[in-house]
């Protein structure tokens, strides 16, 4: 059976890069990859855009009828590694305190494998105490953090907050995909 990929994706301009990172999760490994989307990064890319380079249809919300017999939000949460890229602000701080309001933020409250996620955000979003905050208590319960790098940000200022290179997500995702296997 094939290892499954769960690639979140949320309401960043940096949405467009997750394209790049499910055709590298297709050429480079034999996994089934799902995405999941907020309805923010709808607004940024299209859901068809992922179901075909995925090769598997992108689900529309809580509520879409889902492809067996599980609840969607809990068929996706069935995956060997799920990875967040373009993380916001506002998705870390539901999955630090547990807020389940969407379908990605469901599914990440359900999943049981190895969790990676990439942020992506304003500078000064970063950097917020409470931002940070979030990001020691996501560390603290294992998630690994692909921290964003410096530089001109979409918004016109410069600074840490640009979604890491996605060479970069790819190998902290495999590097937890490895680690996964080692916990079973």
């Amino acid at each position: 059976m094939p290892e499954r990929i769960l690639l979140g994706v949320t309401g960043s301009i940096a949405a467009y890069k997750a394209c790049l990172l499910v055709r590298m999760f297709a050429v480079r490994t034999d996994a089934e990859i799902h995405v999941a989307m907020t309805p923010a990064a709808r607004e940024f890319v299209s859901p068809l855009t992922f179901s075909t380079l995925s090769r598997n249809p992108v689900p529309d919300g809580m509520f879409a009828q889902p492809r067996d017999w599980r609840p969607g939000h809990i068929s996706l949460a069935q995956a060997d590694v799920a990875v967040v890229a373009p993380c916001t602000a506002n998705t870390m701080a539901k999955m630090a305190h547990g807020i389940a309001d969407n379908l990605l933020t469901s599914v990440l409250l359900a999943v049981r494998a190895p969790v990676v996620v990439a942020p992506a955000m304003n500078d000064g979003m970063w950097a917020n105490p409470a931002t940070q905050a979030n990001v020691a208590t996501l560390r603290e319960r294992g998630v690994r953090i692909v921290s964003p790098e410096n530089g001109e940000l979409a918004c016109g200022t410069s600074g840490a907050g640009r979604l890491a290179d996605v060479e970069d997500i790819f190998a902290a995702a495999m590097e937890a995909l490895g680690e996964g296997k080692h916990r079973a």
